[in-house]
């Protein structure tokens, strides 16, 4: 097990967010699951776009971890939930080879799953890449964190982002119990923008 430097600086992680995004506030931790990556022989390609990523939207990232694949990803995920950060992203080990054991070391430690985001990941994935679909990554709530296992690829993580990107602020407003008003108001809009809708009371033109 070995930690990998970040590529930017603490005040690099102070940096806008991207496109307009809100700033957020807690903390991140990206762990990179790879035999390869760990023991040196192949070097580790996802873990700094998810570490600048993360950073560009305010959080603090810790340095990139990498580890063998097996039990040491879940020595590693149970090692970074016990210090209560709030999202921790993998990469790394979702395939189907005999390795990729990552969901399954995953699976113990999450108290409610949310599969509609690698759903999405997999269906972004697949329209160039149609391997993506063999993707077995997970993605829920292990108490207050959010984990989600994203694949090894640059391609796949990026297709992550891109998922993650627009509803990691709502998702963390939920968790504290907030963020009902603007999906309640984003529906009230729907309801009044439809076809034969006129005003609030929904009665036809």
């Amino acid at each position: 097990m070995r930690d990998i430097p970040a590529r930017r600086s603490d005040l690099d992680c102070r940096a806008p967010a991207p496109e307009g995004r809100a700033a957020l506030c807690g903390r991140a931790h990206v762990l990179i699951a790879s035999t390869r990556a760990a023991d040196g022989t192949y070097e580790d390609r996802t873990g700094p776009i998810l570490h600048d990523w993360l950073c560009a939207r305010g959080l603090d990232v810790a340095p990139v971890q990498v580890v063998s694949d097996g039990p040491a990803v879940g020595e590693a995920i149970g090692a970074v939930l016990s210090t209560g950060v709030d999202v921790l992203i993998t990469s790394g080990g979702t395939g189907i080879a005999p390795s990729d054991v990552t969901p399954e070391q995953t699976a113990p430690f999450l108290d409610r799953e949310l599969p509609g985001v690698l759903e999405e990941v997999r269906r972004r994935g697949a329209g160039t890449a149609p391997a993506a679909l063999l993707s077995r990554g997970l993605a829920g709530m292990a108490g207050r964190t959010f984990v989600v296992n994203l694949p090894g690829s640059r391609g796949g993580v990026r297709d992550g982002i891109a998922v993650l990107d627009p509803i990691l602020d709502h998702l963390l407003e939920q968790r504290d119990g907030g963020g009902h008003e603007q999906a309640d108001e984003a529906e009230i809009g729907r309801c009044d923008d439809g076809p034969g809708r006129s005003g609030a009371d929904g009665a036809s033109a």
